[in-house]
């Protein structure tokens, strides 16, 4: 983070722009875990076993949904302590509001819960995890085009998201990451849910 933090501007050099270096590779990573976190059972006949401890199927999407946002709090602490180390060697202001850090939180657990999700509705590993990075990417890339400017406002995870690490958010910046948390982590949980609980267990 030193590195990184010697690389920006000076007056970028502050905890908020590093911290916003630091937990890019986090939010990579986490949505990954989260979707291996469900579909490897699936993919490794391991789920037969795991329900038939826990016959209440929904019991332990919950406990996976948990045990994802305790890891996704591990590496937030990881990276705010590489972002203050790497802050204070570049001499950076080190201020950080109450608020900001919240939404940093939620950048990097929202992304757990979407993994999760599309790790759920496709009980797969390797088609949820390029669904994940490919249906996002190819929306973004639409949303590009001047007809689809207004949703892509409401419904690209990249644009709603990353006021998050930049300011404390407005009234209409959080109700456009709802809406696009109700597309993207929200159906396919739901999905999820019910495929979990319905598919046959093999």
């Amino acid at each position: 983070m030193g590195i990184a933090g010697f690389a920006l501007e000076e007056q970028e050099r502050t905890l908020r722009d590093i911290l916003s270096i630091a937990v890019q590779p986090v939010t990579i990573v986490m949505p990954i875990v989260g979707i291996l976190l469900v579909s490897s059972e699936w993919s490794q006949r391991t789920s037969l076993l795991t329900f038939t401890l826990v016959p209440d199927r929904s019991r332990v999407l919950v406990a996976k949904l948990l045990a994802g946002i305790v890891l996704a709090l591990i590496a937030l602490q990881l990276s705010l302590a590489a972002a203050a180390v790497g802050t204070a060697a570049v001499d950076g202001d080190c201020s950080l509001s109450a608020a900001l850090v919240g939404q940093v939180a939620l950048y990097v657990v929202l992304p757990m819960f979407i993994g999760v999700g599309f790790g759920a509705m496709l009980l797969s590993s390797a088609p949820a995890i390029v669904l994940y990075f490919v249906l996002p990417t190819a929306w973004s890339a639409l949303g590009s085009l001047k007809p689809l400017h207004g949703p892509a406002r409401w419904l690209d995870q990249a644009r709603t998201m990353e006021p998050m690490l930049e300011h404390a958010m407005s009234g209409t910046e959080w109700a456009r990451l709802a809406t696009t948390l109700a597309v993207w982590m929200l159906v396919p949980l739901l999905v999820g849910l019910w495929r979990v609980t319905r598919s046959d267990v093999r």
